[in-house]
């Protein structure tokens, strides 16, 4: 089973099933530690516009490579915004190891050889793509409302945020901490709004807007408004 597994033309597909548990493992100790992992990368992505509208459909059809904004559909069309890009990542990594494997597997019964990865890889592929969005549309399904509304960049803003690592000035970010509205702990990164504001580590802001992949942010303008979670470390 093992030298199976660690053939050349299975490289691409134990590569794929070992980098989904290290991601599950990180998710996991990530979330022991009481940091969202998922919203850092959710965090690094720009917010995909809702082109499916609220049903959720689980078709299989392939999305119009025609249409406007055949890109932004097609993210769309594989739940990118709808849930964790981080969980989509590991459906993908899971359903294409073991996808190619059973290629494989098939190939060697059949044929006694195994196909070449290069080849192998593209129907793998093929095949993950629908079941990515049919196992998202499932998670959009059973996952509690407040999650799915907890990784929306835009509900963020207007919240205090806590410097964690480096120092933010104008054209230079820095990690902050934020919590959202149900409790949830965000990382992203943060740069000050007025270009002659420098944050430091253990200071708090106020977030005013996003841009990109980066927040702008002022001083905290009240000391009513505080970031619960560092007053509690």
């Amino acid at each position: 089973m093992f030298s199976f597994m660690l053939a050349p033309e299975n490289l691409p597909f134990a590569v794929a099933l070992a980098v989904m548990l290290g991601i599950a493992l990180l998710e996991g100790i990530s979330t022991l530690l009481g940091v969202a992992l998922s919203g850092l990368i959710d965090a690094l992505l720009p917010e995909m516009p809702d082109l499916q509208g609220p049903e959720i459909d689980l078709d299989m059809d392939l999305p119009d490579a025609d249409a406007p904004y055949a890109l932004s559909r097609f993210f769309s069309w594989l739940r990118i915004g709808q849930v964790p890009v981080l969980m989509l990542i590991v459906i993908f990594l899971t359903v294409f190891g073991l996808i190619g494997l059973g290629i494989q597997s098939l190939a060697s019964s059949t044929f006694n050889q195994l196909i070449p990865a290069s080849l192998a890889s593209i129907p793998a592929v093929l095949l993950s793509l629908p079941m990515v969005r049919l196992f998202g549309g499932v998670l959009m399904r059973i996952m509690p409302s407040d999650e799915t509304e907890a990784v929306t960049e835009s509900s963020l803003v207007g919240r205090i945020a806590t410097i964690t690592i480096g120092t933010a000035s104008s054209d230079r970010p820095a990690e902050a901490r934020v919590r959202d509205k149900y409790g949830t702990t965000h990382l992203l990164m943060v740069e000050p709004d007025r270009q002659r504001d420098i944050f430091n580590a253990g200071d708090e802001v106020l977030l005013v807007k996003k841009e990109s992949t980066v927040f702008k942010a002022i001083s905290n303008p009240n000391s009513i408004l505080t970031d619960k979670e560092s007053k509690e470390q």
